[in-house]
Formats: structure tokens, C-alpha cells, sequence
């Protein structure tokens, strides 16, 4: 059993967070949060016109991503419900600082402090690290038409952006599991790898898993 009752996947564009955390949920029947990424109408715009999009997108997706935990999580009883979840409320503040201008982000950044503390915080987040060049494959793969101009710089600093933010706030347990040589979807043995190290009781901190 995973002796946490509120876990994250996380991961930069293309990691596979939301297929690896489907299949945990259904395997530990737990309770399913997923990022509602094609709600957000100013995604598709933003890749085409970030200077002028960036703080649309980004006050979407808080705003979205804010009432969603809210009424799925605050009002659970985390301590006997298990809840899985594809995304990390403060990726808001990762993402926010890398695409938008500095007096956006400190707009955006007072607005995220003052509403992000009402949400309750994941017990372990689990990273999936992966290099530039799988993770473009993987974007390519899935045939986002809007994602089809990301470019290994932009997800580099994105990258970037989540190792640094760990290293800085790491009041929970965060590993970080390198996944290039993984396939934990058409390999039974590696999916079963990574149940296994959710299975582990981890102290705060960063934890690099390697297989």
C-alpha cells in the first residue's frame, strides 16, 4: 500500500505524468485529479503569441486549477481518502516566473499566495525527469497541433525552473526519478518499479531515484 493520502505526479511537458498517474489510480482505486489543460482557451494562442498571452494563460489555468482542488480535495477527508493528482498547485508559480514579464509576476504571484493557502498540499511529489529530446518526441507523439512550436530551450528552462523550485521548498518528500530508460507503460516490469518507491515512507527532502 502507498502511505500517503495525497500525492502528486509532476513532470515538464511530455514527462507522461498524466498516463502514469491514471494507471496508479486505477490501480490503488484512488480518488483522480487531473489538469484541465484543454479548458484554457489562451493555450493555443499563447504558443503562437506568448508576449502577449502569457498572463491570460497563466491566470486561466490558477484560476481553473484552484476551484478544481478546492472542491475535489478541501472538502475530502485526506487522512482516509487516497487522491492522485497530475499536477502540483505551484507548478502556477514555476511556470508563471519562466513566461511572464516581472511586473506581471509579482501581480501574479500576490493573487497565487493569497488563494493557494486555502488548498491542502500533496504529502510526496513524484518528478518524472526526462531530456529534452524525449520529451519532444513524446509532445510529437500525442499531436497537439498548438504544441507543435515548443522548442527543447523552452522546455530546458521549464525544467529548470521545477529543480530549482524543489531545491528551495522541499518541506515534503520529492523524488525525482530519471526516466529516459524507462517505458512504464508497455513495460510491466518498470511500471511495477515505480509502485514500489510509493511504497517507501520518505523523509522531506529530494530524493533522486535511478533504476
Amino acid at each position: 500500500m502507498i502511505p500517503y493520502n495525497y500525492i502528486v505526479v509532476e513532470g515538464c511537458i511530455g514527462a507522461g505524468k498524466t498516463t502514469l498517474t491514471k494507471m496508479l489510480a486505477q490501480d490503488y482505486n484512488a480518488e483522480l485529479v487531473l489538469e484541465r489543460f484543454a479548458d484554457n482557451p489562451f493555450l493555443p494562442k499563447f504558443y503562437k503569441d506568448p508576449l502577449h498571452y502569457s498572463f491570460p494563460v497563466e491566470m486561466t489555468f490558477l484560476m481553473d486549477r484552484y476551484q478544481q482542488l478546492k472542491s475535489l480535495l478541501s472538502a475530502r477527508d485526506l487522512f482516509t481518502d487516497f487522491v492522485i493528482g497530475d499536477y502540483f498547485i505551484d507548478k502556477c508559480i514555476i511556470f508563471s516566473k519562466n513566461n511572464l514579464l516581472t511586473d506581471e509576476y509579482n501581480l501574479y504571484k500576490n493573487v497565487f499566495d493569497t488563494i493557494s493557502s486555502f488548498l491542502p498540499k500533496p504529502e510526496l511529489i513524484l518528478y518524472l525527469y526526462n531530456d529534452a529530446e524525449h520529451l519532444l518526441q513524446n509532445i510529437a507523439a500525442r499531436g497537439r497541433e498548438y504544441e507543435k512550436d515548443i522548442t527543447a530551450e523552452y522546455l530546458n528552462n521549464i525544467q529548470d525552473s521545477y529543480i530549482s523550485y524543489f531545491k528551495q521548498h522541499a518541506t515534503i518528500p520529492i523524488l525525482l526519478l530519471e526516466t529516459a530508460k524507462l517505458d512504464f507503460v508497455k513495460n510491466a516490469e518498470d511500471y511495477e518499479r515505480i509502485k514500489r518507491i510509493l511504497e517507501v515512507r520518505y523523509e522531506a527532502g529530494i530524493h533522486r531515484i535511478t533504476f
